[in-house]
């Protein structure tokens, strides 16, 4: 018998200005954070406002592929 699919998979949720910034070599490195997702509740890629590090303040964070 096929095990299930699990409902809460793991993602990683990537600040968005240090991306940009990191193109330039202004940052030292990239915030990341790790949490969990309802596969079936949210469809779409998951946005938060987290606190980076590098940047000192509070940004968007998206969803990136694992």
């Amino acid at each position: 018998m096929a095990k299930m699919k699990d409902v809460r998979v793991s993602i990683i949720l990537e600040c968005t200005s240090c991306v940009r910034k990191n193109i330039n070599k202004e940052s030292s490195g990239i915030s990341r954070y790790i949490t969990e997702k309802n596969r079936y509740n949210t469809t779409s890629d998951l946005e938060l406002q987290k606190f980076c590090r590098y940047c000192k303040k509070h940004t968007t964070h998206r969803e990136i592929k694992k």
